[in-house]
């Protein structure tokens, strides 16, 4: 099979297409013939050697999701059967032709939805649900800010929490990318590079602050954080693009009781990833059936101009996702 390689630590050049053995199948695993698969941030990290897999997953093959065929199933795969339309969630290797996925991290292509729109799918689906739902309980009325409400990750959190009920505040780079994500859902987008999103935050919300907030920023985004939070908020960090140091004001988190958490996904055991697309089948995919979720898709790039889809990403000038092509 063809497939993306990391030639060496580096810039999106060094992104190459090389020929692979297909991979195995394990006995609760599906093959599946890649028609699309997603590009994400930790893929520009594990190019550039700061991220590297798993253990046991293929080292210098990129690719946390992927859509495709299931052209061939393990012994003792009971959900699925040859022929199926799957999207998944995987540690490694989706930039390929082919790629195995655990049965549970599978989840069935939306009716309607091309491969390409199936593929941005898994990566920031999976990733929103896990913080935003299970690990800060956004339930009820509750209010939720986003950083990056332009990105993957931005526009899964907009739309997922308001079909669920709850007002989305996020930051963005740009007026246009402020609307863009207000059109989205999001009740008000903050513009970081005009306005003080803590000063904004405490105007939208009374100076009550938000009971949750998804950042993916870090560094000096937290003391901002901090204060932008209710009595009882929760702080999820999934990325820390300006940097994993930050000053706390610990009496803040004392006296409005707050909750400070992270995670990262992609190290996480098999179980743990097919709850959370169980959740996912039963909460959201009947959204997507219905269209009031809908995949965003900035730009579709050949396998082979995976440089160029790097290169995007890196710019930040994209709003939604970035998608690698496999069909021929």
């Amino acid at each position: 099979m063809n497939a993306v390689v990391v030639t060496r630590p580096g810039t999106p050049s060094v992104l190459q297409i090389a020929e692979r053995s297909k991979p195995g199948c394990g006995a609760d695993e599906v093959l599946v013939k890649v028609i699309a698969a997603g590009v994400n941030r930790p893929d520009i990290k594990q190019r550039e050697g700061k991220y590297p897999p798993p253990a046991g997953v293929v080292q210098d093959i990129p690719g946390l999701e992927i859509a495709g065929i299931i052209v061939e199933t393990g012994t003792a795969v009971t959900q699925w059967k040859i022929g199926d339309k799957v999207c998944a969630l995987v540690a490694g290797g989706g930039y390929a032709e082919y790629c195995n996925a655990p049965e549970g991290q599978c989840l069935p292509v939306p009716d309607g939805f091309s491969f390409e729109e199936a593929a941005s799918l898994p990566e920031t689906f999976f990733t929103v649900w896990s913080n935003v739902f299970d690990r800060a309980n956004l339930k009820g009325d509750e209010t939720l800010l986003v950083h990056g409400g332009s990105s993957g990750i931005g526009v899964a959190a907009i739309q997922m929490a308001k079909a669920l009920g709850h007002p989305v505040y996020v930051t963005a780079g740009s007026d246009e990318k402020c609307r863009f994500c207000e059109q989205l859902g999001a009740t008000k987008a903050i513009n970081y590079k005009t306005e003080n999103f803590t000063d904004a935050i405490k105007q939208l919300t009374n100076g009550k602050g938000v009971d949750v907030i998804l950042d993916m920023i870090g560094g000096d985004y937290t003391p901002g954080n901090i204060q932008s939070l209710s009595v009882e908020g929760r702080l999820v960090m999934i990325n820390t693009m300006k940097g994993k140091d930050a000053q706390i004001d610990l009496a803040q988190v004392m006296m409005k009781r707050l909750v400070i958490t992270g995670s990262t996904l992609r190290a996480r055991d098999i179980a743990f990833k097919a709850a959370i697309a169980q959740n996912l089948r039963n909460n959201i995919w009947p959204l997507l059936a219905s269209g009031q979720i809908k995949p965003v898709i900035y730009k579709v790039f050949k396998a082979e101009e995976a440089a160029q889809a790097h290169e995007l990403m890196e710019s930040s000038a994209h709003t939604g996702k970035i998608v690698l092509s496999f069909a021929h």
